[in-house]
């Protein structure tokens, strides 16, 4: 099954953005996005906001905002 790169980034309360993850995904987990509204990664729950395909780095680029309580 083909695999891409995911960099996820959490933006900060301030604006910046610091990357989280980055690892390989399956084109399922990809395509589970349009369903999810969250995600969890190393225990921590976050809200997807956007994703972004870079083509020149040959990535997908998550962006996401950490759930509060």
């Amino acid at each position: 099954m083909d695999t891409m790169r995911v960099i996820v980034y959490e933006k900060k309360t301030g604006g910046e953005l610091v990357t989280i993850d980055e690892r390989r995904w399956s084109g399922l987990m990809i395509a589970s996005l349009e369903h999810a509204n969250y995600i969890t990664i190393g225990g921590r729950e976050y809200e997807t906001v956007e994703g972004r395909l870079n083509v020149d780095r040959e990535t997908f680029e998550l962006l996401v905002v950490p759930m509060q309580g």
